[in-house]
């Protein structure tokens, strides 16, 4: 059975699905965006896996397709390090998580464990993607160790390659 592909535009950092049935269903059944007004708006990384995956078709101003190359250029130029930060975004998606964005965390992703849904149970940990050319400070790394713990949730790195490979680092506190 092939699926409805979903009608999308393009607007800054989202992309808006059309009002339709199989548009909803990428929230139900995937937990894809967020539903609001009978629509499903999508983060730039959760749009371009649909889009890879042939679920959704984004049209420009002119009802034009936009390519995923395309997509690709134009989400890089909104949100940098999207290569980056979508590399992390697909390889846990592929593993079976659901991941959702986390800005409100001071983090750029959560993630909940397999077979839990938003809304079922809190997210399991927050999710920094990483270069591994990339540095920080142990001031910035502390930061991002205080966001976890203060949303009581688990610190996962994910360092990114050239190759766009994803290894994961989990933090964890310990007291002596």
């Amino acid at each position: 059975m092939s699926k409805e592909v979903v009608k999308c535009k393009l607007l800054k950092e989202k992309v808006i699905t059309e009002k339709s049935e199989a548009a909803k269903a990428l929230f139900d059944n995937s937990c894809y965006g967020t539903f609001k007004d009978e629509k499903v708006y999508l983060s730039l990384p959760e749009a371009m896996y649909l889009l890879e995956r042939d679920r959704i078709e984004i049209l420009d101003s002119k009802n034009k397709p936009i390519s995923k190359e395309n997509f690709e250029k134009k989400a890089s130029r909104v949100q940098k390090n999207f290569a980056t930060r979508y590399s992390v975004f697909k390889d846990l998606r592929d593993r079976g998580y659901i991941v959702k964005t986390a800005l409100k965390f001071g983090a750029d992703f959560r993630v909940y464990d397999r077979g839990i849904k938003p809304g079922q149970d809190h997210a399991k940990w927050v999710v920094f993607p990483v270069h591994e050319t990339s540095s920080f400070t142990w001031h910035e790394f502390s930061a991002k160790n205080r966001v976890a713990h203060s949303t009581k949730k688990r610190l996962l790195l994910g360092i990114v390659d050239d190759e766009l490979d994803v290894t994961y680092y989990e933090i964890a506190w310990k007291r002596p």
